[in-house]
């Protein structure tokens, strides 16, 4: 079936991308482009470093390379799309509207999750969007004690952000270390060190029990009957796809919307970024990948099965690439490691934190983290898209 119309649902980095691959393929038709947000789409890994030490303003972090009028799209941001109706292919917003459309994209990210229980207090956030991001800057301004609950990248992040705008941080990680899930314990180890030295209270091994408070936050109290005293907190432990509209859509949903390798979810219906759970061939497994990289070049390759259909649709197989800052030391991380995969350094050293390591399982190579070492890092990156054995991407390091 030729295209006329196609929907895009999601004003994030997917969202922009597939309308700019749409139009960028040819595609003179027309677009409807929905999104939640008020705001045209923008970076986001900025909000947790530039914006929250206060470097850069929010017009700093806008996507679009062009104008946006340039796309020829129907906007309708600040509008959040409420259901799908499949058979008879329309959109239901807020308000009431519907939109019609031949083809579907679905981009709609995440949202973060909350601990259980979390009390609706003043000084509690998250840390998703623009609007969150200035929220929480304006309360650091007034030079708070901060609690960060959670380790991984964005709570890291925030850690740090906060520590070199001088201020008392505390981190609370209820894995063994920071990372660990996503780098393992003894890479995750040497993060709790790098905070630990620029002044971050780095709790480990400990959940929170309690948030506290009367009408603002006054304290946390963690589940080995410490209390840590806090006038802001940042929850940061990790997002949840974007997907309570689709429910009763037909479409299959698991924690993310469930597609097949080409990044279709049914037939006229694609997905791309933070939303879509997508079957990964080389990796034989279904996954969902919520790092920038995967957004972009998902949602090419999604918008190219919508074009082109499901015969001429070419499989998705990335290799996920995600990086990090926190103080002076930059960190990224290609392919698929776990935090229990073998780990060996290949080059540099941990001491010096300047280094690549590479993980393997089963005698694969999984993956590949560097500190401080950008270019040799993408080397391996390359080297995990030829899919070789551990063994054999050792040996390459002397041929």
């Amino acid at each position: 079936m030729t295209l006329k119309s196609v929907a895009v649902v999601g004003a994030s980095l997917a969202g922009l991308r597939a309308v700019e691959a749409l139009r960028r393929s040819g595609f003179d038709g027309r677009i409807d482009w929905i999104g939640a947000e008020p705001h045209a789409p923008y970076d986001r890994p900025p909000l947790s470093k530039q914006v929250l030490r206060g470097e850069w303003g929010p017009e700093r972090i806008g996507l679009a390379r062009g104008e946006i009028s340039a796309l020829h799209a129907e906007l309708r941001f600040g509008v959040r799309a409420e259901r799908l109706d499949t058979q008879a292919r329309r959109v239901h917003l807020a308000g009431g509207e519907s939109i019609g459309f031949d083809g579907l994209v679905i981009a709609t990210g995440a949202s973060p999750r909350r601990l259980p229980g979390q009390p609706d207090l003043e000084g509690v956030f998250v840390l998703r969007s623009v609007d969150d991001a200035l929220a929480l800057r304006d309360a650091l301004a007034r030079g708070p004690r901060v609690v960060v609950v959670g380790g991984g990248f964005i709570g890291a992040e925030v850690a740090a952000s906060c520590r070199q705008r001088g201020l008392d941080v505390a981190m609370v990680e209820a894995l063994g270390q920071p990372l660990e899930q996503a780098l393992g314990p003894t890479l995750g180890a040497l993060f709790a060190d790098l905070h630990r030295e620029h002044g971050v209270d780095v709790r480990t091994g400990v959940a929170v029990a309690a948030i506290e408070g009367e009408r603002r936050v006054e304290r946390v109290r963690l589940a080995d009957g410490s209390v840590l005293p806090a006038d802001v907190v940042v929850v940061g432990i990790g997002v949840r796809p974007e997907t309570q509209w689709l429910e009763g859509s037909g479409l299959e949903l698991r924690d993310g919307v469930v597609c097949d390798g080409t990044c279709a979810a049914a037939p006229g219906v694609v997905a791309a970024g933070d939303v879509a759970r997508f079957w990964h061939a080389r990796y034989g497994e279904s996954m969902r990948v919520e790092h920038w990289t995967n957004a972009v070049e998902q949602a090419e390759a999604a918008v190219a099965t919508l074009l082109h259909g499901p015969a001429a649709a070419k499989s998705y197989e990335p290799v996920p690439y995600v990086w990090s800052d926190q103080y002076d030391a930059k960190l990224a991380v290609a392919g698929r490691p776990r935090g229990s995969d073998e780990l060996r350094v290949v080059d540099g050293s941990l001491e010096a934190r300047r280094f690549v390591a590479v993980f393997g399982r089963d005698g694969r190579l999984t993956g590949a983290v560097g500190m401080n070492r950008m270019r040799k890092l993408m080397d391996w990156r390359q080297k995990l898209r030829e899919d070789l054995s551990l063994d054999e991407a050792l040996a390459s390091l002397t041929s």
